[in-house]
C-alpha cells in the first residue's frame, strides 16, 4: 500500500554571495584595503522554499498542486522524487516513485534513439534486460521507423519528444509525479500519447500532479494542495480548492 507522510517538513536553500567570489570583487578589495567586504561565510540569505509541511496521502489519491508561479509546487515536487531532502522535519514514503518532470532529461544528442532508450531507461531505475523485452514496442510507440539508428540530434523536436515520451512512459511506478499533462506530438501522435498518458495515471496507486488547468485538475484530481509562499493554504477535496483558488 502506497502512502506520503509529511511532518514538519520544511526547505531551505542558502543564497551565497556571488559578488563576494568574483575575481572583480576580489581585486576591489584587495585596491580598497579590504573596505569592500562580504559575509565571513559567503552568504547573504538563506531562503525558506518550503515551510511546516504536515499532511498525508493516501493509497488511490489524485492530488492536484495548485498556486501561482513560485508558490513551491516544482519544489515539492522534487522534494517528493528525492531529489531535494528535507532541512527540518520528517518525509516518509512507501511505495516505488516514477517522475514525468522532465522527460527528456539524460537524452544524449551524439547517441542513437536506441542507444537513448537505453540511456533514459537506465536513469529511470528500469532494469537493462526489461528494456530489451520491450524495446521493439516502444520503438514502435515512437514511430521513428529507421531513425530509431541514427544520431537524435538529426531529430525533429517532434521526433525528439515522441522518443522521450515513448520511453519515460513505459514506467509503472505506485507513486507517480507530474508538472502538468504531457502533451507532444501532432495530431496523429497525441491520440495515442494521451491514451497511453491515461492508462499509465490508472494504474498508478497515488498521483501528485502541478497544474493551472482548472479543467484537468476537476477532472483528474481527487484531492487539492493549495500552495503559497512555500505553505500550504488550503488542502480538501479538489471541487472545494478548485472553488477557493480559481473564484
Amino acid at each position: 500500500m502506497a502512502f506520503i507522510q509529511m511532518n514538519s517538513v520544511s526547505i531551505d536553500f542558502p543564497v551565497y554571495n556571488v559578488s563576494g567570489r568574483s575575481l572583480k570583487k576580489r581585486l576591489l578589495q584587495v585596491a580598497t584595503g579590504g573596505q569592500l567586504g562580504s559575509g565571513s561565510d559567503g552568504k547573504s540569505v538563506v531562503v525558506r522554499a518550503l515551510e511546516d509541511l504536515n499532511f498525508r496521502i493516501n493509497d488511490g489519491e489524485r492530488v492536484a498542486l495548485l498556486g501561482h508561479n513560485g508558490a513551491g509546487k516544482s519544489t515539492m515536487l522534487r522534494l517528493l522524487s528525492g531529489v531535494y531532502h528535507p532541512s527540518s522535519g520528517v518525509y516518509e514514503h512507501e511505495g516505488q516513485i516514477g517522475s514525468l518532470i522532465d522527460i527528456s532529461f539524460g537524452i544524449d544528442p551524439e547517441a542513437s534513439g536506441r542507444e537513448n532508450i537505453y540511456l533514459r531507461g537506465a536513469l529511470l531505475g528500469i532494469d537493462k534486460a526489461e528494456l530489451t523485452s520491450q524495446i521493439d514496442a516502444i520503438i514502435e510507440f515512437s514511430q521513428l521507423g529507421d531513425f530509431i539508428d541514427i544520431p537524435t540530434r538529426t531529430y525533429s523536436s517532434g521526433m525528439h519528444l515522441r522518443l522521450a515520451f515513448a520511453v519515460s512512459t513505459i514506467i509503472r511506478p505506485q507513486i507517480l509525479l507530474m508538472d502538468e499533462w504531457l502533451s507532444v506530438g501532432d495530431e496523429g501522435f497525441k491520440s495515442s500519447a494521451e491514451k497511453r498518458l491515461t492508462d499509465l495515471v490508472e494504474s498508478t496507486n497515488i498521483l501528485v500532479i502541478a497544474s493551472h488547468s482548472k479543467e484537468l485538475v476537476s477532472h483528474v484530481c481527487t484531492r487539492g494542495l493549495w500552495m503559497e509562499h512555500g505553505k500550504v493554504r488550503m488542502d480538501g477535496p479538489i471541487d472545494e480548492v478548485v472553488k477557493a483558488y480559481f473564484g
